[in-house]
């Protein structure tokens, strides 16, 4: 009697993740994210900076929305692009399942998805600096507290130390204006310091604050102390309303932020399952 051996021939396992589409895949969508994003940032999709005093708090926070929905629609063209791209130059899978197909396709969209927002994150910066520019750089630092900025509000510390030729001249009886003393940077530095103070912790001028300011006004700009009283209390209130929509503004970049990922995430997602069903030839356009 004979014995015979069948040796059956095992095949590699080979993964179910096809790299090479996964990371081509990737390039194509952080290379479109930043195509749209240069484009939208020259069109003018960019926030106005709410330091600044000619920024009117409702054009500011329109500026933001309309900043997060063109950042959002540019997570979701990118990420149907390069999820379809994934989808169709992925390995042909013999023999699997239309359900472990489908899962597959959505896990390779989804991983080109997340590469491609890592290698940017790490390489191009936060995606929100890039579309939206200095705002909210500015915004997230007054949000979280994290310090304080030398010159906080440029725009209304110029204001604040706006010499009142007018005044003077009419206190002294009409001559000219003579002896104003040019070199203030120490005094605007202290004033810089208490706007910046007031913007970061939220809160109103204490009276010591005040009274800095008060007088440093005063003998900067040549107005009567009940003048200068005048101005200090108008530009706090600027500087609170300036620093509160900053703040809004910050939290809605935030928002927006979070929900471009996810509609990022899901286009890459269904694109690549699209592309992979026309891979498989599970169906066909134009039949």
């Amino acid at each position: 009697m004979v014995d015979t051996v069948i040796v059956e021939n095992e095949q590699a396992p080979r993964s179910a993740v096809a790299w090479p589409a996964v990371i081509a895949g990737a390039v194509v969508m952080a290379a479109l994210s930043l195509l749209l994003l240069m484009l939208g940032s020259g069109i003018g999709f960019s926030v106005i900076s709410p330091w600044s005093t000619a920024s009117a708090a409702p054009e500011t926070t329109k500026a933001a929305t309309v900043a997060g929905i063109y950042l959002t629609v540019t997570a979701v063209l990118a990420g149907a692009v390069g999820g379809y791209l994934t989808g169709r130059l992925r390995n042909l899978w013999p023999g699997v399942q239309s359900h472990e197909a489908f899962f597959r396709d959505t896990a390779h969209g989804l991983i080109a998805w997340a590469l491609a927002t890592v290698v940017g994150a790490a390489l191009l910066g936060s995606i929100a600096t890039t579309v939206t520019g200095g705002a909210a750089r500015e915004a997230t630092r007054a949000a979280i507290g994290t310090s304080e900025r030398a010159d906080a509000f440029p725009g209304l510390t110029d204001r604040l130390f706006t010499y009142d030729y007018v005044a003077v001249s009419r206190a002294q009886g009409g001559q000219p204006v003579t002896g104003i003393s040019r070199d203030y940077a120490g005094d605007r530095a202290t004033a810089n310091r208490i706007l910046a103070r007031l913007a970061l912790h939220d809160r109103a001028l204490s009276d010591e604050e005040r009274q800095t300011l008060v007088v440093i006004v005063a003998a900067r700009t040549g107005l009567a102390l009940p003048d200068a009283e005048k101005r200090v209390a108008l530009i706090e209130s600027e500087a609170r309303r300036a620093a509160d929509t900053a703040r809004r503004v910050a939290t809605m970049l935030s928002f927006w932020l979070v929900a471009s990922m996810f509609a990022g995430a899901l286009s890459a997602s269904l694109g690549a399952w699209e592309g992979g069903g026309i891979r498989d030839g599970r169906y066909r356009y134009g039949n």
